[in-house]
């Protein structure tokens, strides 16, 4: 097979939940631990730093693995979903695995996948550590697919464990309150091992603590060693941070430019603290210089990211209450003669509780992805009308975002998420 067949053959086998939703998911770790013992424990070859959360998972595990690979360390980096190739997922400072390396893993391993029939997460990740392996990385960045207690990625033993952020997400999996899906996350908080939490949530910080005790694992909240004085937009790709609290950084720039990034920032630090801590060489030069490069670095997109000009069209793959909320802030906070949103949202998701948070001033181009959670745009387009939002709607995401280009005045502002797919079309 090529890679094309290869990559065909993976989405075709192995259900994805990206793409099919709850048969795709199992709620256990029997399948990657087969799959581990089979590779030969793959994930113990190679230091590992372990990051969950609601939202900010992402960007948070890109920054560290920028960080990290700036100061001389052979990074590996585990993310998920992808936007536009499987690849994007696994990375060696900043390169994704090659195609031939994805086409030998699925060719070598036929077999065993086809008798242990493990989802595409549980695939990937074994794919993700036999290449760490191989490649013989120092250490890795390891992104939580979903929850933690019981995410394929959880058998291993980090270095330091994160926990950016606790909000409502996947609730038909991690539960219905803040203590259930916190307490899924607090999964990944391991025997003796520190562990950061970025933010310190009077709901959800004694589930931390409670398992932080039972483990006696070191428990850091960022926000109590660390707080952002003042930030501000220092150019269209660039903010600045004056940091205090357990490190002084003053006019600490990063490439990062959504206003949530603010929380981001204060989780890598602290990270950043506890792994010099841990015996980590991570002068402040190397981390300022990571800190303005992380796309560079590591091939992050889709986190207020500007991808075209006159007018500005920004993409965010915020698709929750929580990362939608900070969305919206930063919308706000915006001077433009108009907005024009291209919104397409997945079947599983809280409209009614999402789209009443948008700008009721914006217009809106409703649409959807291929994929085959996407929401239909016209049920979008009637859910909206319900709660008071009129839209036009369009067949496919390229559709709609021309049109919106279109319609747009080259000052205005061309906005476009509610879905990790409906922005991947148009990156």
């Amino acid at each position: 097979m090529d890679y094309k067949q290869t990559v065909e053959y993976m989405f075709s086998q192995f259900p994805m939940y990206q793409q099919v939703g709850a048969s795709a998911y199992k709620p256990d770790l029997s399948n990657t631990l087969a799959l581990d013992e089979y590779l030969g424990r793959p994930h113990t070859a190679f230091r590992t730093i372990h990051v969950a959360g609601t939202n900010g998972k992402g960007s948070t595990s890109h920054t560290l693995a920028a960080i990290l690979q700036c100061c001389g360390y052979k990074t590996g980096l585990f993310t998920s979903p992808h936007l536009k190739d499987f690849r994007e997922r696994i990375r060696v400072n900043g390169k994704v695995i090659p195609k031939h390396k994805v086409i030998e893993f699925v060719e070598n391993h036929s077999c065993k996948l086809a008798e242990l029939r493990p989802s595409f997460f549980e695939m990937a990740t074994a794919m993700a550590f036999d290449f760490f392996r191989q490649q013989q990385v120092d250490v890795a960045v390891i992104e939580v697919g979903m929850g933690g207690r019981l995410d394929c990625t959880n058998i291993i033993s980090p270095d330091l464990s994160v926990i950016t952020n606790i909000g409502f997400d996947h609730m038909r999996f991690l539960g219905n309150t803040l203590e259930a899906i916190a307490s899924e996350k607090a999964g990944i908080i391991k025997p003796h091992t520190p562990v950061v939490i970025g933010d310190k949530n009077p709901v959800t910080a004694d589930v931390f603590i409670k398992k932080a005790a039972e483990q006696e694992a070191p428990l850091i909240f960022a926000s109590d060693k660390l707080r952002v004085v003042h930030f501000k937009r220092t150019d269209i790709d660039t903010q600045r941070f004056e940091i205090v609290g357990s490190l002084l950084l003053p006019h600490l720039d990063y490439s990062l430019i959504g206003f949530y990034q603010c929380e981001n920032i204060l989780t890598v630090l602290a990270s950043v603290i506890e792994l010099r801590k841990l015996g980590y060489n991570i002068p402040e030069s190397d981390m300022r210089y990571a800190l303005m490069r992380v796309q560079e670095l590591t091939g992050l997109m889709g986190r207020w990211q500007l991808i075209a000009r006159n007018p500005n069209t920004m993409v965010d793959t915020g698709h929750n209450e929580h990362g939608i909320r900070k969305v919206v802030e930063q919308l706000r906070t915006l001077e433009y003669p108009a907005i024009h949103i291209v919104w397409g949202m997945v079947n599983d998701k809280d409209v009614e509780h999402i789209l009443p948070l948008l700008p009721r001033d914006a217009k809106f181009y409703f649409t959807q992805a291929h994929v085959s959670r996407a929401m239909p745009a016209d049920e979008l387009a009637a859910r909206a009308e319900k709660l008071g939002i009129k839209g036009l709607v369009f067949p496919t995401v390229i559709q709609a975002l021309e049109a919106a280009r279109a319609a747009a005045g080259p000052q205005d502002l061309v906005y476009v998420g509610g879905s990790t797919f409906t922005v991947a079309e148009v990156l």
